[in-house]
């Protein structure tokens, strides 16, 4: 029978959580009761033991004999599902912590990169390597540079799986770390679809602003079945994961610049660069301002679940060194 709990033994719950979905192992309680001091909350051995059987009959944590606890997926969705409330307008704080920790420098090609992590079943790793390849070849992604890491590994924050493999695909905040080193600020406005007419970008047909949700965009239209990034590829007609920027308008030149320099080092992910105050895919500008469409990092992953290969996918998973990157098209199945 699963336990009723107070406000309080509720919260401690959702830090136990927290902690275990941040580590790589199994963690004990005294382990785990070392970690929730740096979250505020103290708790003896015993009172870990404690939380955690109630963890263990809800499904949340599973017991691994000596070594201790790792979160389930069931704990992992309640503890997305706790934290939602308060974490309203944290995609734009974390495209912006992300940006600050880009260290890429495109002329040494050396320093670290934001990337997305998706989980792929082992069995469906090469087709979903094939479904991917059309995408790359069209340009729909920000780089054809990845990784690829086993179960046990880590890409970013993201632990692999047993039984799957884990590809890293390039950020597109990258763009914004790039910017931001050379003295341009960047504004992440929304994540959305944008229809694609003749290979040119024409206009979003659906947005979510990064101030008003909890959830990365990418993820929830990837979720929903809303791209058409195969057809797109092909024919130059379809839906594909973009996002929206604005930079100030005397920055214009200088970011081009950028931009270039970039794009020499294997990172392409600008699909659109307005001009002066002027709409971009029928968005509106500010003043003095400039649009920028960037591509979805997860096109190429897009590809794949519109083929019908499940696919956990994580945006925004972390940094990577660049020299760990490779060319898709070196990978074998």
């Amino acid at each position: 029978m699963v336990q009723v709990a107070s406000f309080e033994t509720e919260r401690k719950i959702i830090a136990i959580l927290k902690v275990l979905s941040e580590s790589t192992e199994p963690l004990g309680s005294i382990h785990l009761a070392r970690e929730l001091e740096r979250h505020g909350i103290f708790l003896s051995e015993r009172a870990v033991r404690y939380h955690l059987r109630i963890t263990d009959e809800r499904g949340y944590t599973q017991p691994m004999g000596h070594d201790g606890r790792t979160l389930t997926e069931r704990g992992l969705e309640e503890l997305k599902m706790a934290l939602a409330p308060e974490q309203v307008g944290f995609i734009h704080e974390k495209l912006e912590l992300l940006a600050f920790h880009t260290t890429f420098n495109p002329k040494t090609r050396t320093g670290q990169v934001p990337i997305n992590t998706s989980i792929i079943d082992c069995a469906d790793f090469a087709p979903a390597m094939a479904a991917m390849g059309e995408a790359f070849r069209a340009k729909l992604s920000v780089s054809d540079l990845v990784a690829v890491a086993p179960e046990g590994e880590k890409l970013g924050s993201v632990v692999v799986p047993k039984g799957k493999m884990g590809l890293a695909t390039v950020c597109s905040v990258v763009i914004n770390g790039a910017l931001l080193k050379a003295g341009i600020p960047t504004d992440s406005r929304f994540g959305g679809v944008l229809e694609v007419r003749d290979s040119k970008p024409r206009r979003f047909v659906a947005i979510i602003n990064y101030a008003g949700t909890s959830l990365d965009p990418s993820e929830q239209y990837i979720r929903a079945r809303m791209t058409t990034v195969q057809e797109t590829a092909r024919t130059g007609h379809g839906k594909i994961l973009a996002n929206f920027r604005e930079i100030p308008a005397p920055s214009r030149s200088i970011a081009q610049e950028v931009l270039d320099s970039l794009r020499e080092a294997g990172i392409h992910g600008v699909y659109a660069l307005g001009n002066t105050s002027e709409p971009i895919c029928q968005v509106a500008i500010g003043l003095n301002r400039v649009g920028m469409v960037l591509l979805g990092g997860l096109n190429p992953v897009a590809a794949a679940v519109e083929a019908g290969i499940e696919i956990d996918n994580i945006a925004e998973s972390g940094m990577i060194e660049f020299n760990q990157l490779t060319s898709f098209w070196k990978l074998k199945p």
